[in-house]
């Protein structure tokens, strides 16, 4: 069986630890952080080489990462540093306390700290935000020849060399150029004839959400962000849209169950902080709640009358917010990915009400004979079942439309998924029961 890194660290192999660290991929490096203590992370780490161990710090967790700037020594700490890609020391910079932030600056080299400085100027939900200004620059009048010397000579330092950017004298974006355009051509060829000036380029005051939109629909695996003046300022790569989407999708999901986001790990969050970020939607989704009591005794005469209806309303209102839900998950999922929008709310209309007629019809009629075969009653099945019928018909209006309601107001979509749909159906859902009580039953 295969010694684990925690016990060549513990029996002081440390040739063997450098040896298996050296032929360990960096994020199963980064794994093993997570299984040792504080004093063999220390251990692990300094085994590394200088080039393997900031690779290695990017993909720790940022606990993990505050950990072991306390325990590094400052020549160690400035290589780490200024050996990252600037946007991963962006994204290290944000995530640390105070106190750590500015031991890290301090070991930072004047550019670096400049470059992280100016980028912290950016919106955090901006393209400026998740960029890196670590890229390959040509320039038109270059001979394809020219271009590789430049790539071997800078690429080493650059988050991506394979798409290459085409800028003038005062670095205004002309065009870009691939690699493997490059290795096509012939080594006489000039950059200027066969780079493509058919740019698709993101603002830095663009949203980032938008920018990975653009990933998504034009399969990219880089894109340049200019200024207000089209001058080249950095490059964002795909492995940055992927973490956008990460995040946006766990946000997604957070709100989509009435839970105010956290960037924090589960485990790593307290008590009363997870606590906290329940307490309001549940607080107000329970005040809701309250007035679907407040139907319930309004009408409760018809059910002194008839106390056989009391045994529909779980199913009305269960079917009711689960069809709601289906429907809301449905546009908001499809808003998200850019198949949707605001201008097709009528077609969406449209289609949610024949949908949910077909689905209210059959859930209806299942109704009507189960309960006419239960209770031996028609006008009870026919109560419940056409009850039933109209609740999916509003549940299902209500959740396609409420998701591009929040969007036209300016709020997140996910806002209105089930908890907020739920509420609305079952109070909707009750009032429609009692009253076709009161009519189908003669009340």
């Amino acid at each position: 069986m295969d010694v684990s890194i925690g016990e060549l660290i513990e029996f002081k192999k440390l040739k063997e630890l450098k040896e298996r660290a050296v032929e360990m991929n960096v994020i199963d490096l980064a794994e093993e952080f997570e299984k040792l203590t504080q004093a063999q992370r220390a251990v692990l780490f300094r085994s590394l080489s200088k080039d393997s161990a900031a690779e290695v710090f990017v993909y720790l967790p940022p606990e993990t990462q505050e950990n072991l700037i306390g325990i590094l020594t400052d020549p160690e700490l400035s290589h780490i540093i200024n050996d990252m890609f600037l946007d991963d020391a962006v994204d290290l910079i944000e995530e640390m306390p105070a106190n750590i932030v500015k031991r890290v600056l301090k070991n930072a080299s004047e550019d670096t700290r400049k470059q992280i400085n100016q980028m912290l100027q950016y919106h955090e939900d901006s393209a400026g935000s998740i960029m890196t200004t670590e890229y390959v620059d040509l320039k038109e009048e270059m001979t394809v020849e020219e271009a590789f010397a430049r790539i071997r000579r800078v690429g080493m330092d650059k988050e991506t060399i394979y798409t290459c950017y085409v800028v003038d004298s005062k670095r205004v974006l002309d065009g870009v150029v691939t690699v493997r355009t490059l290795l096509l051509a012939n080594a006489s060829d000039k950059v200027g004839d066969i780079m493509n000036t058919n740019l698709i380029y993101a603002a830095t005051g663009d949203d980032r959400e938008a920018v990975a939109e653009i990933f998504q629909k034009y399969d990219l695996i880089a894109l340049p962000v200019v200024d207000t003046e089209r001058h080249l300022v950095g490059i964002i790569t795909v492995d940055d849209v992927m973490e956008v989407l990460e995040e946006e999708n766990t946000e997604d999901f957070y709100k989509m169950a009435a839970i105010e986001p956290s960037d924090a790990p589960y485990m790593s969050s307290g008590v009363l902080e997870l606590a906290k970020k329940r307490f309001f939607w549940l607080m107000v989704l329970m005040i809701s709640a309250m007035f679907t009591g407040t139907i319930i005794t309004r009408f409760e005469n018809i059910l002194a009358i008839f106390p056989a209806l009391i045994a529909a309303i779980p199913m009305l209102m269960d079917t009711g917010g689960n069809a709601g839900s289906q429907s809301s998950t449905l546009i908001i999922r499809s808003m998200a990915v850019g198949e949707l929008g605001i201008s097709d709310c009528f077609r969406i209309l449209w289609k949610e009400i024949r949908v949910s007629a077909v689905v209210g019809s059959a859930l209806g009629s299942f109704n009507v004979i189960y309960r006419w075969f239960l209770s031996g009653s028609l006008r009870l099945a026919l109560t419940v079942g056409v009850s039933l019928f109209v609740t999916v018909m509003l549940a299902q209006t209500l959740g396609s439309m409420l998701p591009l309601l929040a969007k036209a107001l300016k709020f997140d979509p996910a806002l209105m998924a089930a908890p907020i749909v739920t509420t609305l159906v079952d109070a909707s859902g009750l009032i429609v029961y009692f009253y076709a009580a009161g009519v189908l039953m003669n009340m």
